[in-house]
């Protein structure tokens, strides 16, 4: 309990200043008092929700998952199930149950259940999936978003099948998106310092001495996949309440691109670089959406051909890989110069050695 308490007060400054750098993205948002730059601020806080949610799972597993951007269509439609009014849900969704057509809830209070509606499938699909391991285990959870796409795409009574399901109630203020954003954070690395966090970490670089030790890989798998299904399915409520919209091709391919380039050039394993990964990337996506638009130069306009942002963002993760194939940030930590007394191996080493103990 000691040295959990020791890895505890090393590392809680890295969710603070990751909380402090999003607070500054707020402030600037309200000081500009620009309509477009205040969505893109909300955008950002939404990305570091999903991608801190990628992390929750990949960061401490070391197994890559294509599916998670599964639960974040769950948490979108079951917001849209509790906030749309009852008579648009009549109308557009006759399918659902006569007391879910009955209730609106204000958005906060759908988003958290939308949170633990996309947590229990989550737990149920990895009971199922977290026994495996590798290629073979991220190739079952694209299955999984796959099978949710193609369910969500063609349940119409339901969920409208592909067409737009209108009438969500938009959230503009950035202020929500704020708190959800820095809570996740800390929600991350809570989970990273606790019991399983650490026997995790310690069977992604050491499975068979972590097995050895008595960890429970497949159950902490399972802790880490619900955790992260959770907060995917927080981040999809709030991403509907940020558009007023959802349809099912929303949340497949082009996000789950978009989330998982965040997550590897920032770096999988650092909470640290899951959130600058999506603000850099963020920044980029946002240069290159405006340079798309036209820039007016003399008496010409100069604008990129559309597609530059995928062309771009397929470059930059390529350029990472070569260079830097562990992330911008590697298992490194945002924390003051006089914190880094230890290094990332001692680090990693006192996490095995507390997992270890833990597990015995």
């Amino acid at each position: 309990m000691s040295r959990r308490a020791s890895v505890a007060r090393r590392t809680i400054l890295t969710p603070v200043l990751l909380s402090l750098i999003l607070v500054g993205l707020a402030l600037l948002a309200f000081f500009v008092e620009s309509r477009p730059f205040n969505q893109t601020v909300i955008d950002i806080f939404l990305r570091v929700i999903l991608v801190v949610g990628l992390y929750v799972f990949i960061g401490n597993s070391g197994v890559i998952s294509f599916g998670h951007i599964g639960f974040t269509c769950l948490g979108a439609y079951a917001a849209a199930w509790l906030t749309i009014p009852p008579m648009m849900k009549r109308m557009s969704l006759p399918g659902l149950p006569d007391w879910l057509i009955q209730i609106q809830l204000p958005y906060w209070g759908a988003a958290v259940l939308a949170a633990l509606f996309a947590a229990i499938f989550a737990f149920l699909f990895g009971r199922v999936l977290m026994r495996l391991s590798g290629i073979a285990a991220s190739i079952a959870t694209f299955a999984m978003l796959a099978m949710i796409n193609t369910i969500y795409s063609n349940w119409a009574s339901v969920t409208g099948a592909t067409s737009s399901v209108v009438g969500i109630p938009i959230v503009r203020s950035p202020w929500p998106y704020l708190i959800a954003a820095i809570a996740m954070i800390f929600l991350a690395w809570l989970h990273a310092i606790s019991r399983a966090g650490l026997a995790l970490r310690a069977a992604r670089d050491e499975p068979t001495a972590a097995a050895a030790s008595g960890v429970d890989i497949p159950r902490e798998r399972l802790i880490a996949f619900t955790v992260s299904g959770a907060i995917m399915g927080l981040g999809g409520a709030l991403f509907a309440h940020s558009i007023g919209l959802v349809t099912p091709d929303t949340f497949y391919l082009g996000l789950t691109f978009i989330t998982l380039s965040m997550l590897v050039v920032g770096g999988m394993g650092s909470l640290s670089g899951a959130v600058l990964g999506v603000v850099l990337l963020s920044i980029l996506i946002q240069v290159l959406r405006w340079l798309e638009q036209g820039v007016s130069v003399g008496s010409s306009t100069f604008a990129l051909p559309n597609g530059m942002q995928e062309i771009a963002l397929g470059i930059v993760m390529i350029v990472i890989l070569m260079f830097r194939p562990a992330g911008i940030m590697g298992n490194r930590e945002l924390s003051w110069p006089r914190a880094r007394s230890a290094t990332p191996e001692a680090t990693r080493t006192s996490e095995a050695g507390t997992a270890g103990s833990i597990a015995r």
